[in-house]
Order: C-alpha cells, then sequence, then structure tokens
C-alpha cells in the first residue's frame, strides 16, 4: 500500500495545478487551429506540443537544473542552494529562482555545479531554447532561410513601394508607446525593454519578434511569440475591413502597369549595398539584415545553388522544429499566466491594425505627386507577413476588378516590410541597449 502512495504521490496528476491544466488546454487549441484551421501549421505544431511538455507536472522538461532541484521541495536540495544563493531555504521557490537569475555568472555557474552534483538535470526543452534561442542562432537561421526564399525583383522594378513597407513600420513604434503608457498610467508594468520587444509584433515577423524578445525579455518571449504568429496567420481576417475602410472602389480597381524586368546583375547588387549601408549606419541591425542578405545573395548569385536549396528547405525546416519547441517551452503556466500577457495580445493586434492602416494611408498619400498611380491595396503588404499580406491585398484587387492582378505589385512592399523589421529591430535594440 505505501508502494503505491509513493507512486500516485509522483505521478503528474498529484502534482498538477490548474495553471498547468489550462495551458495544457491552450497548448491543445494551438494544435487545433494548425492542423484543423491551417493557421501557419509550421510553428504552431511544434510551439503547442512545446507548450504541452513545458506543463507536464513534475517533468521539468522546460526548467534548469537549479529549478528542478528548487521544484523537487526536499529540504537536504534547497538548503544548499539557498545558501549559495544568500536566501534562506523557506524563501519559496518563486524568491529562489529570483534570485538565482539575478545573481552574478560565477555564482549561477557554482549553483547549477551543485544541482548537478546533487543529481538534477536541464530539461530537455531548456536545452532546446538555450542552443536555438538563448544563443539567438534560430531566429538568424530562419532569416537566412528567408532570404534565400525571397525574389527582390518586384521592390527594384518599382523602388517607390519601399516607401510603403517603410510606413508599415508605425505599427512598431506606436505599440512601445502604447506599453510605455499601459506602464506610465498603472495598469500594467512593462519595462522599456519590454515595450520595443512588445513592438516588434507590429512588424508581423515572427523570427525577428523572437529575436528581439530573446535579447532585450526573454522572460516575455513565449507571449510575444504566439502573439506574432497568430496574427500573422490571421492576416486574411484582420486586414480587408481595415482596407475596405480606408480605400474607395475608385481606389482599388486602380490599374498598375507592368513591371519592368530586374537584371541577375541588380539582383546580386542590391543585398551587397543594402547590408553596407545600414550596417554602416545601425551596425545592431547587422545580425538580422546580414543573414537575410546572404540567402537572398546565394539564391540570386546562381553558382551555389545546394547551398540556396538547403538554405531554402532542409535547414529551415529543421531549424522551425527546434525553434517552435522552445517558444513552448516559454508557455509554462508560472511564466504565461500572467496579466502582461493579455497586455500583449491587445498591443499586437491593434499594432497590426495600425501598422496596416498606416500602408494604404501612404500609398495615399503618394497618389497625390506621382504620375503613375499606385493601387492602395497594395499598401497594406507593408507588413512583413510574407506572402499572406501581398495575396490579401491580391485577392481584394481581383474583388474590385477581375482582371486587377497586384500580387507581384504586392511583393514589392511586402519585401520592404521585412527589410524594415529588421531595421527596426536594429533601432529598438540599440535604444534599450543606450538606455540600461
Amino acid at each position: 500500500m505505501q508502494n503505491f502512495l509513493r507512486l500516485w504521490h509522483d505521478s503528474g496528476i498529484y502534482h498538477m495545478d490548474m495553471g498547468q491544466g489550462f495551458m495544457m488546454l491552450i497548448g491543445l487549441g494551438l494544435l487545433f487551429l494548425a492542423i484543423r484551421k491551417g493557421f501557419e501549421p509550421l510553428l504552431l505544431v511544434p510551439i503547442g506540443f512545446g507548450c504541452i511538455l513545458s506543463n507536464i507536472p513534475g517533468a521539468g522538461l522546460s526548467m534548469s537544473a537549479v529549478e528542478n532541484a528548487f521544484y523537487s521541495g526536499y529540504p537536504e536540495v534547497i538548503g544548499p542552494l539557498a545558501q549559495l544563493l544568500g536566501e534562506q531555504a523557506d524563501a519559496g521557490i518563486k524568491a529562489l529562482t529570483a534570485a538565482y537569475q539575478q545573481a552574478p555568472a560565477a555564482v549561477q555557474a557554482d549553483a547549477y555545479r551543485l544541482a548537478t552534483d546533487l543529481g538534477y538535470a536541464n530539461g530537455m526543452l531548456y536545452n532546446f531554447y538555450s542552443v536555438a534561442i538563448g544563443s539567438g542562432v534560430a531566429p538568424l537561421v530562419i532569416f537566412m532561410g528567408v532570404g534565400a526564399m525571397t525574389d527582390f525583383g518586384p521592390l527594384l522594378a518599382n523602388p517607390k513601394t519601399l516607401f510603403l513597407g517603410a510606413a508599415a513600420q508605425f505599427g512598431i513604434f506606436a505599440t512601445v508607446m502604447g506599453a510605455v503608457g499601459l506602464s506610465v498610467t498603472g495598469i500594467i508594468d512593462f519595462s522599456i525593454a519590454d515595450a520595443a520587444a512588445i513592438g516588434i509584433i507590429g512588424g508581423a515577423d515572427g523570427p525577428t519578434a523572437i529575436y528581439v524578445a530573446s535579447i532585450l525579455s526573454p522572460e516575455l518571449l513565449g507571449a510575444i511569440a504566439v502573439a506574432a504568429y497568430s496574427y500573422m496567420a490571421l492576416v486574411p481576417m484582420i486586414q480587408p475591413p481595415i482596407m475596405r475602410l480606408l480605400t474607395t472602389q475608385e481606389e482599388r480597381v486602380i490599374r498598375m502597369e507592368q513591371m519592368r524586368v530586374v537584371s541577375r546583375r541588380e539582383k546580386i547588387v542590391f543585398p551587397l549595398i543594402l547590408l553596407i549601408l545600414v550596417a554602416l549606419i545601425l551596425p545592431s541591425a547587422a545580425p538580422l539584415l546580414g543573414m537575410f542578405c546572404f540567402g537572398n545573395l546565394m539564391r540570386e548569385c546562381g553558382v551555389v545553388e545546394r547551398l540556396s536549396d538547403t538554405a531554402q528547405n532542409a535547414l529551415i525546416n529543421i531549424t522551425t522544429i527546434f525553434l517552435g519547441l522552445s517558444v513552448g517551452s516559454k508557455l509554462a503556466a508560472d511564466k504565461f499566466l500572467d496579466p502582461k500577457t493579455l497586455g500583449i495580445l491587445v498591443l499586437g493586434i491593434v499594432a497590426f491594425g495600425i501598422g496596416t492602416a498606416m500602408g494604404v494611408l501612404t500609398a495615399k498619400f503618394m497618389n497625390l505627386f506621382v504620375k503613375q498611380k499606385i493601387n492602395p491595396l497594395i499598401g497594406s503588404a507593408g507588413v512583413s507577413a510574407v506572402p499572406m499580406a501581398a495575396r490579401v491585398s491580391n485577392k481584394l484587387g481581383l474583388e474590385a476588378n477581375p482582371q486587377n492582378y497586384l500580387l507581384m505589385h504586392a511583393m514589392g512592399p511586402n519585401v520592404a516590410g521585412v527589410i524594415g523589421s529588421a531595421i527596426a529591430a536594429g533601432v529598438m535594440i540599440s535604444i534599450v541597449s543606450s538606455l540600461s
């Protein structure tokens, strides 16, 4: 009988709390949206599965060795660790975890060695996160793959669309101001670093959002990543009402002239010039933009087809698996169930709407001065959701005029949006670094 009681006390069901149960339902919900509804399945499937894994009671898959030691509850384990961290053994798990996270690197290393000596190890998802996101590798590799899949031709054929991509990034800075406003009014306490990380959601660029959050606000990474990819998946639902509201029927039927053919030399030179100019002005944008331009150069130079094919397919797919599972590790109940999460979700959708609106309004403004009119519908493609935003622009254009194909025209601001979000990320990192 005593053995059965010990088995019951060691089971996950015995240790499960309401928060973990709720987050497992959230994970199942993400899987449902990905599998049944087709919402960003490449990311939401591993994120949802990682969410379930990270909330299994007693498994500690998303915890470090030290956190697993704290959660063991054994006084003979907690006592030496608490003493090392300068805390009381009965301070509580949250206080001990906070003390460990705020401790100097040397003390953290000593605590880790002590925890491993006591028989505790890092969880599987914790190791995935440390390698994939903690090091910054996974978002950069994905950006390289995106660059290898990107055609700068539409942007080079119509350089004016660069302004549409830039205008759509206003949603990023509007979100930062919104997050600061919530903090100033005392509704939700966001630091400047938190506000900057949340703001990148407005660019509708998942890898960039993850990269910035991992640097500026790792504790909010899970909520930021879920918000970014969820709103990217909801582009066909969020954007059309805004686009219809801000345009007239006459504007939606504007026919744009066929674009010129862009030479191979232009496509090779452009990523090199782009990287050098931006990196010299804003070095903090060099990692993201550098990998993006490198991927694009492999695509366009024509002499490394195998490398380009690997970056576009096998490498980006493998990285996406571990990136998704790593994001899922940040969806543990004790990290995700917080008022800040609701604030992030609200600010994210507002930012996305503002970015869409600014792209459309900028196109309307440009039409006051340019000779060859721009269909304002392509302005909404300035957000970085490639190629979903461009497809939405094309769909609404065909609804207004069945002969009005806007897809390639919309790819110009869409690609410009990717560049803009990477530059905005560099600006955020630079500003926050200078303030800290």
